[in-house]
This record gives C-alpha cells, structure tokens and sequence, in this order.
C-alpha cells in the first residue's frame, strides 16, 4: 500500500505542467543517467559499450500515446531508422515499440493505425533478423495489445514478436495463459503506471508473489521468458528454480534498465546468465522519466541532488 502512495504521489507531481517545465530545462543532465541521449547514435554507442561486458540492448525511442495519424506514421518511420541503422553497425536489431506511439485506436483506411505500423515494423526487424517487443501500457490498453500481439505472432512468428506482462495487474496471470498456443516470448515486469486499486495490486508482497507465478509458469510451460526486475531476491529464486527444474540458461534472460545496477549486470553476464538492457532514448523523455522515479524513493534525491548542483 505504501509503494502505491508513493507512485501516485510522484506521478501525481510529475503531471503537473510547472514541475515538468522545471525538470525538462533542468533535469537532462540527470535524466542521462537512464536515457542513453536523445538520437540513435547515442543509443547504438550505448549498446556497443555494453556489449564490451557482454550485456545484450533493447533499444526503445521515447514516445508515447501519439495524437494524429502523421505523428504516428513519422513516429514509425523513425523506429524503421533505427532499425536500419543499427543493421547497418552491425547491432541486433532488438527494439521495443509502444502502439499507442504508432497509431493504435486510430482508424485509417479501416484498419488500426497502430497494428498497421507494427507490421511494417516486424516486418523490417524479421528482415534484419531482429525482435520487436510491444511495451504493454496503462491496463485500457491491454486487451488491444494482446489482441494486435496475437496477429503479430500470427504473421511473423513468435520469434521475431513479443510483449509484456505486468503483475501487478489481477489479470495477468490468466493472460498469461490464453498466450500459452503460441509459446509467446514474454518481458515480465512489476508495472510503473498509476492504475486503480481496481485493477492492479496495491501491496509490494502481492505484486512480487504474482511476478514469480508468471516467471515460473511460463517457464514450465517450455517459453522463453525475459525475467526483466532488478530485484535481487526475485533473481535467486529464479535461479533456484531453474536449477531445479532443470530448465537451461537459453530459456530465459535477465532484463533490466539502462543506468540501473549496472554492478549487477555484469555480474550475472559474468556467471553464464544472457543479460539484456533497455535502452530508451529519444527527446521525449519525461514521461519515462518520472515513471523512473515513481519506482523507488531513493531516485527521488539522486534527482534532486543533480538538479540542485546544476
């Protein structure tokens, strides 16, 4: 129940136009320490430098919930850019999309914009070889995405799509298990939106007892799982449980954020463990930004901190 205070209190402040005015022309500074720049050659010199340490990239351009059709056609030709871009540096074309930010629930040509642009952009990272995974939003968002998810695999194969689970949801596990017919690669996360007790747990044991039952049922269920949390005692169960159950490294990665525990990155890429870091970046910056700092308290004062020596 506190962390749910916590995050609405924050996200509440960060919705506040004077706030975001004061972090956008003061906070960049800050803000590099989980956004890798703001064009694609910042990014793809980000994943270069990980991969030193032998730490995989999701790259993610920053935007969301795009109002007109132009702006989510422009929005999907810039993710083809970075998938372009990146094949020709020789990075694995691995990326993460929001649908909201390519059109979906906007209507063209009678068809879903967002669908739409999700199969030009699939269709190019199948081409290079890549992956696509559509980042799961706010929870009116969820059956839409599931939806559109479905076709996608339908399409182009599970191996080249997938998307995510958050546990704080009710809903989740039973999702879950609709998706098992198509041995679905799955990003499982805890959840950062601010969503109504309705909807989504308010306590933290809950939400971590939920995000363990995913892990471990799609594990058994024989799919590939992105085990994305910087939670150190999630990370030893789950690798309690594998050891138990006799399920191989190559069935699961561990995922976490740009700038965050970088210590424990490396540590598990060291132990034989596939690690993999979501890249954002991207001008549009501050909703994942705050969305960043409404995770813990302690991002709060490392905020503050930058901003006061700036």
């Amino acid at each position: 129940m506190i962390d749910q205070l916590y995050r609405k209190a924050v996200l509440t402040v960060a919705g506040q136009k004077t706030i975001e005015h004061v972090v956008r022309s003061r906070g960049w500074g800050v803000a590099q320490r989980f956004v890798a720049g703001e064009s694609v050659q910042t990014a793809l010199g980000a994943v270069q430098e990980l991969r030193r340490d032998g730490i995989l990239g999701n790259l993610d351009l920053l935007g969301e919930f795009v109002a007109s059709p132009d702006r989510a056609n422009e929005f999907a030709d810039k993710v083809l850019n970075l998938l372009d871009e990146a094949h020709a540096a020789g990075v694995p074309g691995y990326v993460s999309v929001k649908l909201s930010s390519v059109g979906q629930g906007q209507t063209v040509a009678g068809a879903d914009l967002g669908l739409t642009n999700a199969r030009r952009i699939v269709g190019r990272a199948k081409q290079y070889g890549g992956f696509v995974c559509l980042d799961m939003e706010d929870h009116p968002r969820v059956d839409v995405t599931l939806s559109q998810f479905r076709t996608l695999v339908g399409e182009f194969g599970a191996a080249h799509v997938g998307t995510v689970l958050q546990s704080y949801l009710y809903r989740s596990e039973a999702d879950r298990a609709a998706l098992d017919d198509l041995h679905p690669n799955l990003r499982i996360v805890k959840g950062a939106y601010l969503e109504p007790e309705t909807v989504a747990m308010p306590d933290k044991a809950d939400v971590d007892a939920s995000y363990r039952r995913l892990v471990y049922a799609h594990l058994s269920a024989g799919n590939y799982v992105n085990v994305a949390t910087h939670d150190e005692s999630i990370i030893r169960d789950v690798q309690h449980y594998v050891l138990a159950h006799g399920i191989s490294k190559d069935a699961f990665e561990f995922q976490m954020l740009y700038g965050v525990r970088r210590d424990l990155q490396r540590q598990l890429a060291a132990e034989g463990y596939r690690v993999r870091a979501y890249i954002p970046y991207g001008r549009d910056w501050y909703p994942y930004f705050s969305r960043r700092i409404a995770e813990r308290p302690a991002n709060v004062m490392f905020v503050l901190r930058g901003m006061l020596r700036g």
